[in-house]
Protein backbone atom coordinates (compact mmCIF):
# COMPACT_ATOMS: atom_id res chain seq x y z
CA UNK A 1 0.00 0.00 0.00
CA UNK A 2 0.96 3.33 0.03
CA UNK A 3 2.77 6.33 1.66
CA UNK A 4 3.25 9.85 0.00
CA UNK A 5 2.56 7.93 -3.31
CA UNK A 6 4.96 5.24 -2.76
CA UNK A 7 4.49 1.81 -2.48
CA UNK A 8 5.71 0.21 0.84
CA UNK A 9 5.38 -2.55 3.42
CA UNK A 10 5.97 -3.23 6.44
CA UNK A 11 8.76 -5.09 6.77
CA UNK A 12 11.16 -6.66 4.62
CA UNK A 13 15.16 -8.12 4.24
CA UNK A 14 17.16 -5.85 3.05
CA UNK A 15 20.18 -7.66 1.21
CA UNK A 16 22.52 -5.24 1.17
CA UNK A 17 23.24 -4.12 4.64
CA UNK A 18 21.87 -7.09 5.95
CA UNK A 19 19.02 -6.30 7.77
CA UNK A 20 15.05 -6.53 8.75
CA UNK A 21 13.38 -3.58 7.62
CA UNK A 22 10.61 -2.32 9.29
CA UNK A 23 8.34 1.43 9.77
CA UNK A 24 8.44 2.01 13.31
CA UNK A 25 4.96 2.20 14.28
CA UNK A 26 5.23 4.46 17.33
CA UNK A 27 6.40 7.37 15.71
CA UNK A 28 3.39 7.42 13.25
CA UNK A 29 1.65 9.33 12.06
CA UNK A 30 4.31 12.68 12.89
CA UNK A 31 6.71 10.59 11.77
CA UNK A 32 7.11 8.56 9.09
CA UNK A 33 10.78 6.54 9.66
CA UNK A 34 12.33 3.56 8.21
CA UNK A 35 14.03 1.17 10.99
CA UNK A 36 16.58 -1.46 10.92
CA UNK A 37 16.69 -4.44 13.01
CA UNK A 38 19.78 -6.68 13.10
CA UNK A 39 19.79 -9.00 16.21
CA UNK A 40 17.09 -11.10 17.16
CA UNK A 41 16.96 -8.86 20.32
CA UNK A 42 16.30 -5.89 18.27
CA UNK A 43 13.51 -7.77 16.65
CA UNK A 44 12.46 -9.06 20.28
CA UNK A 45 12.02 -5.19 21.35
CA UNK A 46 10.59 -4.51 18.29
CA UNK A 47 7.25 -6.92 19.28
CA UNK A 48 7.28 -5.50 23.10
CA UNK A 49 7.13 -1.90 22.97
CA UNK A 50 4.88 -2.03 19.47
CA UNK A 51 7.28 -0.66 16.60
CA UNK A 52 5.52 -3.82 14.80
CA UNK A 53 2.01 -4.66 15.92
CA UNK A 54 -0.87 -6.62 14.75
CA UNK A 55 -1.03 -10.28 14.89
CA UNK A 56 0.07 -11.27 11.13
CA UNK A 57 3.08 -8.57 11.20
CA UNK A 58 4.21 -9.68 14.96
CA UNK A 59 4.49 -13.37 12.82
CA UNK A 60 6.12 -11.95 10.48
CA UNK A 61 8.73 -10.03 12.61
CA UNK A 62 9.17 -13.37 14.67
CA UNK A 63 10.10 -15.06 11.25
CA UNK A 64 12.62 -12.58 10.19
CA UNK A 65 14.21 -12.68 14.27
CA UNK A 66 14.60 -16.41 13.85
CA UNK A 67 16.89 -15.12 10.66
CA UNK A 68 19.00 -12.75 12.64
CA UNK A 69 19.08 -15.41 15.64
CA UNK A 70 20.97 -17.37 12.85
CA UNK A 71 22.99 -14.54 11.42
CA UNK A 72 23.96 -13.77 14.75
CA UNK A 73 25.41 -17.12 16.51
CA UNK A 74 24.50 -20.08 14.26
CA UNK A 75 23.83 -22.38 17.07
CA UNK A 76 21.69 -24.74 18.04
CA UNK A 77 21.04 -23.84 21.72
CA UNK A 78 21.18 -19.87 20.90
CA UNK A 79 18.47 -20.09 18.29
CA UNK A 80 16.11 -22.44 20.53
CA UNK A 81 16.23 -20.17 23.52
CA UNK A 82 15.69 -16.88 20.54
CA UNK A 83 12.68 -19.28 19.78
CA UNK A 84 11.52 -19.11 22.75
CA UNK A 85 12.45 -15.60 23.80
CA UNK A 86 10.29 -13.98 20.79
CA UNK A 87 7.16 -16.67 21.76
CA UNK A 88 7.33 -14.79 25.25
CA UNK A 89 7.70 -11.23 23.87
CA UNK A 90 3.65 -10.54 23.30
CA UNK A 91 1.14 -13.41 24.65
CA UNK A 92 -1.86 -12.97 23.13
CA UNK A 93 -1.36 -12.86 19.41
CA UNK A 94 -1.43 -16.72 18.15
CA UNK A 95 0.61 -15.49 15.30
CA UNK A 96 3.96 -14.69 16.99
CA UNK A 97 3.89 -18.55 18.50
CA UNK A 98 2.40 -19.98 14.70
CA UNK A 99 5.29 -18.63 13.18
CA UNK A 100 8.64 -19.18 14.95
CA UNK A 101 7.27 -22.80 15.22
CA UNK A 102 6.99 -23.08 11.81
CA UNK A 103 10.24 -21.59 11.31
CA UNK A 104 11.89 -24.29 14.24
CA UNK A 105 10.08 -27.02 12.07
CA UNK A 106 11.53 -26.62 8.91
CA UNK A 107 15.11 -25.32 10.50
CA UNK A 108 15.35 -29.34 12.19
CA UNK A 109 17.78 -31.56 10.28
CA UNK A 110 18.91 -28.91 7.88
CA UNK A 111 22.92 -28.57 7.68
CA UNK A 112 24.49 -25.76 9.47
CA UNK A 113 25.74 -24.46 5.98
CA UNK A 114 22.34 -24.37 4.57
CA UNK A 115 20.24 -22.60 7.66
CA UNK A 116 20.47 -19.14 6.72
CA UNK A 117 19.53 -19.95 3.45
CA UNK A 118 16.68 -22.20 4.52
CA UNK A 119 15.58 -19.61 7.45
CA UNK A 120 15.34 -16.90 5.17
CA UNK A 121 13.73 -18.07 2.54
CA UNK A 122 10.65 -19.36 4.72
CA UNK A 123 10.73 -15.92 6.18
CA UNK A 124 10.08 -14.52 2.90
CA UNK A 125 7.30 -17.38 2.08
CA UNK A 126 6.06 -16.55 5.11
CA UNK A 127 5.61 -12.76 4.37
CA UNK A 128 4.47 -13.52 0.98
CA UNK A 129 1.56 -15.72 2.17
CA UNK A 130 -0.03 -13.43 4.30
CA UNK A 131 -0.16 -11.12 1.53
CA UNK A 132 -1.56 -13.57 -0.81
CA UNK A 133 -4.22 -14.00 2.44
CA UNK A 134 -5.19 -10.49 3.15
CA UNK A 135 -5.71 -9.70 -0.33
CA UNK A 136 -8.08 -12.71 -0.35
CA UNK A 137 -9.89 -11.30 2.61
CA UNK A 138 -10.11 -8.46 0.78
CA UNK A 139 -11.47 -10.00 -2.16
CA UNK A 140 -14.19 -12.48 0.05
CA UNK A 141 -15.15 -9.30 1.77
CA UNK A 142 -15.68 -7.28 -0.98
CA UNK A 143 -18.99 -9.31 -1.85
CA UNK A 144 -20.50 -8.25 1.49
CA UNK A 145 -19.91 -4.41 1.05
CA UNK A 146 -21.22 -4.88 -2.88
CA UNK A 147 -24.03 -6.15 -1.70
CA UNK A 148 -25.16 -3.28 0.36
CA UNK A 149 -24.19 -0.97 -2.03
CA UNK A 150 -26.64 -2.65 -4.35
CA UNK A 151 -29.11 -2.47 -1.93
CA UNK A 152 -28.75 1.11 -0.63
CA UNK A 153 -27.31 2.63 -4.25
CA UNK A 154 -25.23 5.18 -1.50
CA UNK A 155 -22.04 5.31 0.49
CA UNK A 156 -21.40 2.31 2.33
CA UNK A 157 -20.42 3.22 6.32
CA UNK A 158 -18.33 0.89 7.96
CA UNK A 159 -17.03 1.16 11.36
CA UNK A 160 -13.97 -0.46 12.39
CA UNK A 161 -11.72 -0.95 15.78
CA UNK A 162 -7.84 -0.05 16.44
CA UNK A 163 -5.80 -0.99 13.31
CA UNK A 164 -6.40 -3.91 11.17
CA UNK A 165 -4.98 -2.21 8.18
CA UNK A 166 -2.16 -2.96 6.17
CA UNK A 167 0.17 -1.61 8.74
CA UNK A 168 -1.08 -4.50 11.28
CA UNK A 169 0.36 -6.92 8.12
CA UNK A 170 2.63 -6.95 5.35
CA UNK A 171 -0.11 -5.41 3.10
CA UNK A 172 -3.45 -4.89 2.77
CA UNK A 173 -4.46 -5.82 6.22
CA UNK A 174 -7.43 -7.95 7.03
CA UNK A 175 -10.07 -5.41 8.38
CA UNK A 176 -9.00 -2.71 5.28
CA UNK A 177 -8.29 -5.08 2.70
CA UNK A 178 -12.14 -5.49 1.47
CA UNK A 179 -12.62 -1.60 2.23
CA UNK A 180 -9.33 -1.05 0.06
CA UNK A 181 -10.74 -3.85 -2.86
CA UNK A 182 -14.37 -1.46 -2.44
CA UNK A 183 -12.31 1.66 -3.02
CA UNK A 184 -10.37 0.47 -6.21
CA UNK A 185 -13.97 -0.96 -7.37
CA UNK A 186 -15.31 2.33 -7.20
CA UNK A 187 -17.81 1.85 -4.68
CA UNK A 188 -18.42 4.48 -2.13
CA UNK A 189 -17.48 3.71 0.82
CA UNK A 190 -16.52 6.11 4.12
CA UNK A 191 -14.85 4.60 7.62
CA UNK A 192 -15.80 5.25 10.98
CA UNK A 193 -12.74 4.98 12.79
CA UNK A 194 -12.66 4.05 16.25
CA UNK A 195 -9.63 6.21 18.28
CA UNK A 196 -9.08 2.43 20.18
CA UNK A 197 -7.48 4.14 23.58
CA UNK A 198 -5.19 3.87 25.23
CA UNK A 199 -2.65 3.80 22.07
CA UNK A 200 -5.13 5.09 19.46
CA UNK A 201 -3.72 2.64 17.22
CA UNK A 202 -7.33 3.76 14.85
CA UNK A 203 -6.54 7.37 15.35
CA UNK A 204 -2.83 6.98 14.47
CA UNK A 205 -2.85 4.28 11.89
CA UNK A 206 -5.85 3.08 10.41
CA UNK A 207 -7.02 6.78 9.82
CA UNK A 208 -3.19 7.68 8.59
CA UNK A 209 -3.45 4.59 6.20
CA UNK A 210 -7.07 5.24 4.80
CA UNK A 211 -6.09 9.17 4.16
CA UNK A 212 -2.78 7.77 2.60
CA UNK A 213 -4.97 5.57 -0.14
CA UNK A 214 -7.77 8.55 -0.29
CA UNK A 215 -10.29 6.96 1.35
CA UNK A 216 -12.96 8.94 3.27
CA UNK A 217 -12.86 8.52 6.80
CA UNK A 218 -13.62 10.20 9.94
CA UNK A 219 -12.46 9.48 14.03
CA UNK A 220 -14.92 8.84 16.71
CA UNK A 221 -14.09 8.24 20.27
CA UNK A 222 -14.67 4.71 21.14
CA UNK A 223 -17.96 5.06 22.87
CA UNK A 224 -19.78 6.88 19.92
CA UNK A 225 -20.29 3.51 18.10
CA UNK A 226 -23.07 2.80 19.56
CA UNK A 227 -25.59 6.13 19.27
CA UNK A 228 -24.04 6.14 14.98
CA UNK A 229 -25.61 2.47 15.23
CA UNK A 230 -29.07 3.85 16.53
CA UNK A 231 -28.99 6.44 14.43
CA UNK A 232 -28.57 3.99 11.52
CA UNK A 233 -25.35 5.47 10.38
CA UNK A 234 -23.46 2.06 10.15
CA UNK A 235 -23.94 -0.18 7.51
CA UNK A 236 -21.48 -2.82 8.57
CA UNK A 237 -18.69 -3.25 11.12
CA UNK A 238 -15.12 -4.91 10.24
CA UNK A 239 -12.39 -5.67 13.04
CA UNK A 240 -9.68 -7.91 12.93
CA UNK A 241 -8.20 -10.31 15.32
CA UNK A 242 -5.46 -11.73 17.09
CA UNK A 243 -6.59 -15.19 17.84
CA UNK A 244 -9.73 -16.74 17.27
CA UNK A 245 -10.76 -19.81 19.02
CA UNK A 246 -11.94 -23.09 16.51
CA UNK A 247 -15.09 -22.33 17.78
CA UNK A 248 -15.25 -18.93 16.54
CA UNK A 249 -14.54 -16.88 19.96
CA UNK A 250 -12.37 -14.29 19.09
CA UNK A 251 -9.56 -12.32 20.66
CA UNK A 252 -9.05 -8.49 19.51
CA UNK A 253 -8.26 -5.06 20.88
CA UNK A 254 -9.89 -4.06 23.94
CA UNK A 255 -13.35 -2.76 22.71
CA UNK A 256 -14.19 -4.73 20.63
CA UNK A 257 -16.59 -6.91 22.48
CA UNK A 258 -18.67 -3.51 23.27
CA UNK A 259 -19.00 -3.28 19.51
CA UNK A 260 -19.82 -6.20 18.93
CA UNK A 261 -22.90 -5.80 21.38
CA UNK A 262 -24.25 -2.47 20.22
CA UNK A 263 -24.31 -3.78 16.43
CA UNK A 264 -26.47 -6.90 17.65
CA UNK A 265 -28.31 -5.10 19.53
CA UNK A 266 -29.25 -2.64 16.35
CA UNK A 267 -28.83 -5.59 13.96
CA UNK A 268 -26.09 -4.41 12.53
CA UNK A 269 -23.58 -6.89 10.62
CA UNK A 270 -20.11 -7.42 12.48
CA UNK A 271 -17.88 -9.32 10.62
CA UNK A 272 -14.43 -10.50 11.61
CA UNK A 273 -11.31 -10.78 9.03
CA UNK A 274 -8.73 -13.07 9.81
CA UNK A 275 -6.19 -15.09 7.90
CA UNK A 276 -6.11 -18.66 8.98
CA UNK A 277 -2.37 -18.45 10.80
CA UNK A 278 -4.71 -16.36 13.71
CA UNK A 279 -6.89 -19.16 14.56
CA UNK A 280 -5.77 -21.30 17.72
CA UNK A 281 -6.67 -24.95 16.81
CA UNK A 282 -5.96 -25.84 20.65
CA UNK A 283 -7.28 -23.53 23.25
CA UNK A 284 -11.18 -24.13 23.45
CA UNK A 285 -12.31 -22.03 25.97
CA UNK A 286 -11.60 -18.09 26.17
CA UNK A 287 -11.12 -18.42 29.58
CA UNK A 288 -7.72 -19.87 28.86
CA UNK A 289 -6.56 -17.21 26.38
CA UNK A 290 -3.64 -15.11 27.68
CA UNK A 291 -4.58 -11.79 28.06
CA UNK A 292 -1.98 -9.22 27.98
CA UNK A 293 -1.83 -6.69 30.37
CA UNK A 294 0.51 -3.62 29.41
CA UNK A 295 2.01 -1.06 31.60
CA UNK A 296 -0.63 0.96 32.66
CA UNK A 297 1.61 4.23 31.69
CA UNK A 298 -0.13 3.77 28.27
CA UNK A 299 -3.34 4.99 29.74
CA UNK A 300 -2.45 7.57 32.26
CA UNK A 301 -0.16 9.66 29.81
CA UNK A 302 -0.92 10.55 26.42
CA UNK A 303 1.88 11.29 23.45
CA UNK A 304 1.44 14.40 20.54
CA UNK A 305 3.33 16.69 18.52
CA UNK A 306 3.60 20.01 20.16
CA UNK A 307 3.75 23.82 18.64
CA UNK A 308 7.02 23.04 18.17
CA UNK A 309 6.60 19.53 15.58
CA UNK A 310 7.80 17.83 18.91
CA UNK A 311 6.56 14.64 19.87
CA UNK A 312 6.00 14.68 23.53
CA UNK A 313 4.18 12.72 26.21
CA UNK A 314 2.53 14.30 28.87
CA UNK A 315 0.56 12.70 32.15
CA UNK A 316 -3.44 13.34 32.01
CA UNK A 317 -4.13 11.38 34.97
CA UNK A 318 -4.31 12.32 38.65
CA UNK A 319 -0.49 11.31 39.91
CA UNK A 320 -1.82 9.40 42.61
CA UNK A 321 -4.79 7.46 40.36
CA UNK A 322 -4.10 3.91 39.85
CA UNK A 323 -4.96 2.20 36.22
CA UNK A 324 -5.58 -0.77 34.72
CA UNK A 325 -4.71 -2.00 30.97
CA UNK A 326 -5.74 -4.71 29.81
CA UNK A 327 -5.05 -5.14 26.26
CA UNK A 328 -7.47 -7.47 24.74
CA UNK A 329 -11.39 -8.92 25.29
CA UNK A 330 -12.96 -11.88 24.08
CA UNK A 331 -16.02 -11.60 21.73
CA UNK A 332 -17.90 -14.96 21.67
CA UNK A 333 -18.68 -16.25 18.50
CA UNK A 334 -22.72 -15.87 19.20
CA UNK A 335 -22.39 -12.18 18.26
CA UNK A 336 -20.22 -12.47 15.33
CA UNK A 337 -22.17 -11.96 11.74
CA UNK A 338 -19.36 -13.84 9.86
CA UNK A 339 -15.36 -14.28 9.77
CA UNK A 340 -13.59 -13.18 6.45
CA UNK A 341 -11.08 -15.59 5.64
CA UNK A 342 -8.84 -15.98 3.07
CA UNK A 343 -10.76 -19.41 1.56
CA UNK A 344 -14.37 -17.72 1.82
CA UNK A 345 -16.62 -16.47 4.33
CA UNK A 346 -17.28 -18.52 6.99
CA UNK A 347 -20.16 -18.96 10.30
CA UNK A 348 -17.80 -18.40 13.20
CA UNK A 349 -18.79 -22.37 14.70
CA UNK A 350 -16.66 -25.05 15.09
CA UNK A 351 -18.10 -26.86 12.16
CA UNK A 352 -17.85 -24.03 9.88
CA UNK A 353 -14.40 -23.59 10.77
CA UNK A 354 -13.52 -27.26 10.33
CA UNK A 355 -15.13 -27.41 6.83
CA UNK A 356 -13.53 -24.69 5.49
CA UNK A 357 -9.86 -25.36 6.65
CA UNK A 358 -9.19 -29.03 7.69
Amino acid sequence: MKIEGKEYRTIWFDEKNQAVKIIDQTKLPHQFIIKDLKTVKDAINAIKIMEVRGAPLIGGTAAYGMVLAIMEKNDPNFIKQSSEDLIKSRPTAINLKWAVDRMMKKLSDVNNNEVLKVALKEAKTLCEEDVKFCENIGINGLKIIEEIYNKKKDTVNILTHCNAGWLATINWGTATSPIYHAHKKGIPVHVWVDETRPRNQGANLTSYELNEEAIPNTIIADNTGGILMQRGEVDMCIVGTDRTLSNGDVCNKIGTYLKALAAHDNNVPFYVALPSSTIDWEIKERKDIPIEERNSEELSHIEGVDENNEIKKVLIYPKKSKAMNLAFDVTPAKYITGLITENGISEASSDALKKMFR
